[in-house]
């Protein structure tokens, strides 16, 4: 255990200096445009009319001509009115539009954000070095290229991305961060240490020039000089505090890998991390030296956690469960709340006003709130989506966008 005078300690061995980790610069490299667009066509067969026996009497075949294709035009007509609408039962949804992707079908969609000061230009990342750029809202997305990673040997994963008036930051793994002054025309590159505790799975832009970045580890660092230099705002990382609070009766806190399963900030700084087992959880506001373990209080293990818009906690658990936090603020008390989720495992919750919600999962899993949380109906149009849902993003009340994997997005219509 530590002694009670925190500030006192010395932890330069825990989390080094970010002075020291981040060496000089390099020079500028904009990234370039491809664009890439692939059309499919169908087409409909229509079968031949049956052919008429010329031994019969002309009368007589007449007759059986007329009923053979009255007969054969009614089961055409039928199965072409029976055939289902693409448009109405795979690509709009209740409240929700599929927007395809000019990328491969296993891409996996990580984050996704827009400019401020211009709400139709955004940038949407994921899995094999994915960055798609819109101009007009979300409705169409072209491919964007980072030349200085495109001259490493590396597949990056893009994990995360964040605006602040027209300055922006991406970070992903291996490691790589991002930066652009100028709304997304061009990025520069910042130069990371190898020294840096674990990966770098969050970035949130919090001003001029300043940003705060999480690592899986439990790191946090904070920038107020574009990036030439980061301090660390926790003294040590997670495995650290664990080694000394094991004792304290935080369970599973032993078999704690080192690594965070999911990482989620409040708009007022704060943030709820799930160890990477799903077995405990953690906290962590502003002004505290360490983390805070905490047990839960479920017999299932946490598959994500989260902020409400009125400041509460949401907690997701295998198998489907859902669980609200009992008043505003960081709690250990949840209660229950009866979802529709058939049994799939719901990913993640994005809060569109402090009354009304939308949370995705596996299988296509879409479920609505608009009271809060209390209940929730399942929009059944999403079943026809052969994939997993994991994030729910709204900009503002009006835009809106669930990321999946398998290239999948769909984009909110209100």
């Amino acid at each position: 255990m530590m002694t009670p005078n925190i500030q006192a300690t010395d932890c330069s061995n825990l989390i080094p200096s970010l002075t020291s980790l981040f060496p000089p610069r390099p020079l500028h490299r904009p990234l370039s445009l491809p664009h890439s667009r692939f059309i499919s066509k169908a087409s409909l067969h229509h079968p031949s009319s049956p052919s008429s026996s010329s031994s019969s009497p002309p009368s007589l075949v007449s007759r059986r001509q007329l009923i053979s294709q009255t007969a054969s035009l009614s089961l055409s007509l039928a199965t072409l009115l029976s055939l289902p609408l693409p448009a109405k039962s795979e690509e709009v949804l209740s409240e929700w539009e599929r927007v395809y992707l000019p990328i491969d079908p296993g891409v996996v969609l990580l984050d996704i954000a827009f400019v401020p000061d211009d709400l139709n230009h955004g940038f949407l990342l994921g899995t094999r070095q994915t960055i798609l750029e819109t101009k007009d809202g979300g409705n169409t997305w072209t491919q964007r290229s980072i030349p200085s990673a495109e001259d490493e040997d590396f597949n990056y994963r893009f994990n995360s991305i964040s605006f602040k008036g027209k300055e922006g930051w991406i970070v992903g793994k291996p490691a790589i961060l991002l930066y652009t002054s100028d709304a997304g025309e061009s990025w520069e590159r910042i130069p990371l240490s190898a020294q840096l505790p674990g990966d770098m799975v969050y970035i949130k832009a919090t001003g001029e020039k300043s940003a705060e970045m999480v690592t899986d580890q439990g790191a946090i660092y904070v920038t107020s000089n574009r990036g030439y230099n980061w301090r660390a705002a926790v003294q040590e990382t997670v495995s650290a505090t664990l080694n000394r609070t094991v004792s304290s009766g935080i369970s599973g806190a032993s078999y704690y890998t080192g690594t965070f399963n999911t990482v989620n900030r409040s708009p007022d700084g704060r943030y709820v991390a799930v160890s990477s087992r799903g077995n405990f959880y953690l906290t962590w506001e502003p002004g505290q030296p360490f983390w805070q373990p905490h047990n839960r209080a479920i017999a299932r293990r946490i598959q994500n956690m989260g902020w409400r818009a009125d400041g509460g906690l949401w907690l997701l658990v295998r198998g489907g469960g859902l669980f609200l936090s009992k008043g505003t603020g960081i709690s250990e008390d949840f209660e229950e709340v009866p979802v529709q989720s058939r049994g799939f495992g719901i990913l993640d919750v994005g809060y569109r006003s402090e009354e009304e919600a939308w949370a995705a999962g596996g299988s296509g899993i879409l479920l609505r709130t608009t009271n809060g949380g209390k209940n929730w109906t399942r929009d059944k149009a999403a079943d026809n989506i052969a994939a997993n849902l994991y994030s729910v993003k709204f900009i503002n009340d009006k835009k809106g966008f669930v990321l999946g994997n398998d290239g999948v997005l769909l984009r909110y219509l209100g």
